[in-house]
């Protein structure tokens, strides 16, 4: 095998894209990008099995081609371009306007947001570093590099960038007390206030939150993304407002949304 793999088998696509097994015998393998194979999702797939604009790859290509759709504010014409977690997607021709997100079930929702909100994006500090010449810098999770940034922002901060400009407008420190989102691990996409942080010399520090059900949950640093200070999320979140429900009051709110329709 030389070189990088340039396809992808149905049955080795992350679950959270939802692809049937049996419709092909491939997926869309991601061009390398901002986002990581497993945690993105192809615009293909998001024009094509979400939003259902397209009927198949050709026609995605053709209204891609056509320059239509724009990601964090930059026409992308690749069908197979790696959108991710807090990426903005637009279509200016039917002034729509997608924010991908997580659902409690750690699936990418279809959350469409304002004109507004589509002006900016969050994105986790990964990186804090001084380069060449003594200038220091950042690292977003979306391969952002920043120079100059404010000296008070830390890996772990989440910054507010005006995706028209790329500058920082604001940022959340990551502390006790301020709302996060969960981006991987068994709570993913679920939304809580900082309670706790544990550190683990050479091991992983956990953090422990607490959602608006007042329950406790714990996952690892890595996983956990500010989106707001003290119970106030700087972004609209999707319908279920990352709160999980157990399977039984998963029952029972199907079943009273049953009865009412129903009725």
């Amino acid at each position: 095998a030389r070189g990088p793999k340039k396809h992808m088998k149905r049955l080795a696509a992350p679950k959270h894209w939802m692809l049937d097994k049996l419709t092909g015998t491939y997926a869309p393998k991601p061009s390398a990008g901002p986002h990581k194979q497993r945690e993105c999702l192809p615009l293909i797939v998001f024009l094509r099995n979400r939003l259902k604009y397209a009927l198949n790859g050709r026609e995605v290509r053709s209204i891609l081609m056509q320059r239509l759709v724009k990601v964090d504010g930059k026409v992308r014409t690749d069908s197979t371009y790696p959108t991710g977690f807090l990426d903005v997607i637009s279509i200016d021709k039917t002034d729509e306007h997608f924010r991908l997100i997580y659902d409690t079930k750690g699936r990418f929702t279809v959350h469409r947001i304002t004109a507004e909100e589509g002006k900016f994006k969050l994105g986790k500090v990964r990186r804090c570093q001084l380069g060449a010449g003594g200038i220091p810098y950042i690292v977003t999770h979306d391969g952002r590099t920043v120079r100059y940034p404010d000296p008070l922002i830390k890996v772990n901060d989440s910054v507010k960038i005006d995706l028209e400009t790329g500058k920082i407008v604001d940022f959340i420190k990551f502390e006790v007390g301020n709302l996060v989102m969960v981006t991987g691990g068994r709570n993913m996409g679920r939304v809580g206030v900082v309670t706790r942080r544990d550190h683990h010399h050479g091991g992983f520090d956990i953090v422990h939150v607490k959602d608006a059900n007042e329950r406790l949950f714990a996952t690892r640093l890595s996983n956990v993304f500010v989106i707001g200070d003290s119970n106030e999320p700087w972004i609209s979140l999707p319908k279920d407002k990352g709160l999980k429900l157990t399977i039984a009051e998963e029952r029972d709110a199907r079943r009273a949304k049953a009865a009412e329709a129903s009725a």
